[in-house]
């Protein structure tokens, strides 16, 4: 049976070398099996460039690169921590990058794609932050600094990401139910999928003149979040990181 594959939050990092290595796992189990597979954002945990060939990065792409090249379609999304993954990347592990609210054709159903952070727009300081760092310009003069300035940047703004939230509550840090409702209005979808927000679920939503439904991935931690969609159904499913 024809099956899509999707996951985000992953925040892939040479400290948690497990989340890289039940990627793998997984890739190889459906390479050439599945139709695609979409990453919803946050793939890395930080992303300084394309030209950051650290050994842990190579095993990255090269296992991605093993799944396209069995056929399977592989897809990137941009997120809150990796909105540096450029073309470069995209090219050696066999993928195509796309962007927010992209809506694909799932067997007959219309989906739309999100990270999902720019769905929580109560948190106003950090929606300032995100058109900052989304600025082509703002993003070239990061890329011309180096790695190890980068790096250390890069640092910085997790450590002040993570004493910011720590301070918030936690509806902030949630998606706005009324832009849910208003981005799946425009376009057009009974269905969204999206994570950022570490919260797996499967939530209704009512639209004008129907019900909707939003598909939530959960971050890789000590389980491995996944969404499967076929022509039948759409599951929200986990597997154990060991």
């Amino acid at each position: 049976m024809s099956y899509t594959l999707f996951i985000s939050d992953l925040h892939l990092d040479e400290s948690r070398p497990q989340h890289l290595a039940a990627l793998e796992h997984l890739m190889k189990e459906h390479g050439g099996v599945a139709d695609a597979l979409y990453i919803l954002g946050d793939l890395f945990e930080t992303w300084i460039g394309d030209d950051n060939d650290s050994a842990f990065n190579l095993r990255a792409i090269s296992a991605f690169k093993r799944f396209s090249s069995t056929g399977s379609k592989l897809f990137f999304m941009h997120g809150n921590r990796d909105f540096l993954l450029g073309e470069d990347f995209a090219q050696q592990a066999g993928g195509t990058l796309i962007a927010e609210r992209t809506v694909v054709n799932l067997y007959g159903t219309q989906a739309l794609l999100m990270h999902g952070d720019s769905l929580c727009t109560e948190d106003e300081k950090y929606q300032q932050f995100r058109a900052m760092v989304r600025q082509p310009a703002w993003q070239q003069g990061m890329l011309t600094k180096s790695l190890a300035e980068r790096r250390a940047i890069a640092d910085g703004m997790r450590m002040q990401s993570q004493q910011n939230n720590e301070n918030k509550a936690a509806n902030i840090m949630d998606v706005t139910p009324e832009e849910v409702v208003r981005v799946m209005e425009e376009a057009g979808v009974n269905d969204l999928i999206h994570g950022h927000t570490h919260r797996p679920n499967v939530h209704s939503v009512q639209l004008a003149d129907r019900m909707g439904t939003r598909w939530v991935l959960g971050d890789w931690g000590n389980s491995a979040w996944l969404i499967r969609a076929s022509k039948d159904d759409i599951e929200l499913t986990n597997f154990d990181i060991a």
